[in-house]
């Protein structure tokens, strides 16, 4: 309104106005009447687009603004001069301006106007607005959202946090959903920059389509069968179908997914549903070559892709190998994206099973890196290769090069020190009952121990209890770095058994007094816990049991093996017995102090009793809360989730307040 009101009020034959305003004018979808006033009613002379932080009384990204100055009349094909001055500080966009770098004069603003909204990109060329001319993805597919739950705590989870039982794989339509009388179903909700395949980690309630997630509410007290939805759901005539996805907010690169049939989509992971089997790859390949990212710079240029706004990307198939390449793309990101634990397709450690596993340790993780390198170069090459089919096809050789940079090629790197954290965190999976050495995929993920059965597990046995003390002396046989030792001797063979122990417990920062055990042992009781919360995004499934910060007792739990006995158990067998040994230990240490030939010895024997007293007491006052609590034989709801049920145990477990949220949430 201000801006309009200024140019009625100037001169109408010469006149002149100058602002500085939000950019957000320039780009927006509610903008696009104004924006086309502008262009029919008046000239842009130049303008200085500063983008964020162009004023250092205004910090932040979200004052993002540009300077213009208009002429009330047209000048026909007149072309403007735009400046980009959107990077850097106050100061680097004054340079900017001063030396009239990054200068736009090559396209008319009529021009403006065969771009879908009329966005002023100021930076496009005349080729790129001619594609404007083709065939639109929405004339390909039907672009759909689907659920704001308005309650993602109550009505999502995280997979691995349900019993895997209640969850509905491959439905193809609601029908199929309430048949299978499931609770829970796959949900696409975005997430990060990743191409092809992948993002799948969530689940949600629509058991009984939806009847919890729906509420009924009555419009007309006369006519009862007439009711609304409270929350926001849409487009439940899409639930299940097949896909290609990408996340609403992208943060300037687009990454889109091929998503099988069994989905619903939230609001944030848009689908275009409908496309033509025929043609499904070539679209899926269109939307993550260089082109589409250049379209999407013009369409969504903030940081939202929009069903809408996606719509508008103008599609051309190219002749070549494309449809073939996105294919193999996809077998590739699905292979990666399945090599990790988080994936509810996950079977087994790439390098610890046949064809990659060799005769020791070092040898099978070397294959693995190199295939690793060898996956990543396959699909940098089948991108570079879809590229220069989609360049060609609209004409855009002179602006576009088809190389793709090595970071955006969304595949695992091999990493030793992380791929032996992650053979740890297998190796307790396989100790858990989660995962067998006899059968690759999910063993046990159900709920209460209920239906656990030892005989699965005949190459590597799993824990008896799903209790594996991970304390940092040698303490009990059955803790977990002594079961490391036989997960290797299982995996490999006993000749190779102490190479191997060597070179993981090197790759995990072995210190200089350390033996290979005891690092591998520093590593369980100080830092894998920490790794497995930031994994498994602070939705758990081993949960650490520990005495507090003196480290007397530590023990993880599987929350699929846990019930009401767990922690009766865990005193029983582990807790009380612990207390005995460390007493019967201060005592032995002061008769050896008693009779030590000299003080350097008795000193540090003294040290020693120190710090077992200072155990001893933790450990005390441990068993006493354990007690209570194994008392109230405290039993899990899974559907609950991982955030409420680990609050049910106090301060008997490790990081409550990370995973919880503490009282605030």
């Amino acid at each position: 309104m201000f801006v309009e009101r200024a140019i009625v009020f100037a001169k109408q034959q010469g006149g002149n106005v100058s602002f500085v305003r939000m950019h957000s004018w320039m780009f927006l979808p509610s903008f696009e009447e104004f924006r086309r006033w502008l262009i029919e009613n008046g000239t842009f002379q130049n303008m200085a687009h500063l983008g964020p932080r162009a004023f250092s009384e205004i910090s932040g990204e979200v004052v993002q603004s540009t300077a213009f100055s208009y002429l009330t009349y047209q000048i026909c094909d007149y072309y403007p001069t735009f400046i980009n001055a959107t990077d850097g500080e106050e100061e680097q966009k004054q340079t900017v301006l001063l030396d009239r770098k990054n200068r736009h004069s090559h396209i008319s603003q009529s021009q403006f106007q065969l771009i879908p909204g009329c966005p002023i990109a100021y930076w496009v060329t005349s080729a790129v607005t001619r594609a404007f001319g083709n065939k639109r993805l929405s004339e390909f597919s039907e672009i759909k959202s689907s659920i704001g739950t308005s309650n993602n705590n109550r009505f999502l989870r995280f997979w691995n946090e349900v019993n895997f039982d209640d969850i509905g794989f491959g439905c193809s339509n609601i029908h199929d959903s309430i048949t299978s009388k499931k609770k829970w179903f796959p949900y696409t909700k975005g997430g990060r920059f990743r191409k092809w395949y992948g993002n799948n980690e969530f689940v949600v309630n629509w058991e009984s389509d939806g009847l919890e997630i729906k509420v009924a509410v009555v419009n007309n007290p006369s006519d009862p069968n007439t009711t609304h939805w409270s929350r926001r759901i849409f487009n439940t005539e899409y639930f299940f179908l097949p896909s290609i996805t990408w996340s609403d907010i992208g943060g300037g690169l687009l990454s889109v997914r091929k998503n099988d049939n069994g989905f619903i989509h939230d609001v944030v992971g848009v689908g275009a549903y409908r496309i033509s089997q025929d043609l499904e790859l070539e679209i899926l390949a269109a939307l993550n070559s260089c082109v589409a990212t250049v379209f999407v710079d013009i369409l969504c240029p903030t940081l939202h892709f929009k069903p809408g706004q996606m719509g508008e990307i103008p599609i051309v198939l190219p002749s070549g190998n494309v449809a073939n390449n996105a294919g193999e793309c996809v077998a590739l990101a699905k292979q990666d994206w399945d090599a990790n634990e988080t994936s509810w397709g996950f079977d087994a450690l790439s390098w610890c099973v046949a064809p990659i596993k060799a005769n020791n340790i070092q040898q099978s993780w070397d294959i693995w890196a190199r295939r690793a390198r060898v996956n990543i170069e396959r699909m940098q090459s089948l991108e570079n290769d879809n590229n220069h089919f989609f360049i060609k096809a609209f004409g855009l050789q002179d602006e576009l090069s088809p190389d793709v940079p090595e970071e955006q090629i969304t595949l695992a790197r091999a990493d030793r020190e992380k791929d032996c954290q992650r053979l740890i965190s297998y190796a307790i999976g396989c100790m858990m009952g989660r995962y067998s050495l006899n059968k690759p995929g999910l063993i046990y993920a159900q709920a209460g121990n209920v239906g656990f059965d030892p005989d699965r597990y005949n190459t590597f046995s799993a824990d008896a209890d799903g209790i594996v003390p991970i304390t940092d002396e040698l303490w009990f046989e059955d803790d977990a770095a002594n079961r490391i030792r036989e997960f290797l001797l299982a995996l490999w063979n006993a000749e190779t058994l102490d190479e191997n122990i060597a070179w993981l417990a090197e790759s995990l920062g072995q210190k200089g007094n350390e033996t290979p055990i005891e690092t591998i042992r520093r590593y369980l009781a100080g830092s894998f816990f920490k790794d497995h919360l930031q994994t498994y995004k602070k939705r758990l499934i081993y949960w650490l049991f520990s005495s507090g910060k003196q480290g007397a007792f530590q023990a993880l739990v599987y929350l699929h093996r846990y019930h009401e006995s767990t922690l009766a158990r865990m005193r029983a067998e582990y807790v009380v017995p612990l207390t005995g040994k460390i007493q019967s230990r201060i005592e032995m240490l002061e008769k050896d102090a008693a009779v030590a030939a000299s003080n350097a010895t008795r000193n540090r024997l003294n040290k020693d009793i120190e710090k077992l007293k200072k155990k001893h007491v933790e450990l005390l006052a441990y068993d006493e809360k354990l007690r209570h609590y194994a008392d109230l034989r405290i039993q899990l709801d899974l559907d609950d989730g991982v955030k409420v049920n680990y609050g049910k145990f106090g301060d008997l477990l490790a990081e409550v307040k990370a995973v919880t949220g503490g009282k605030d949430e």
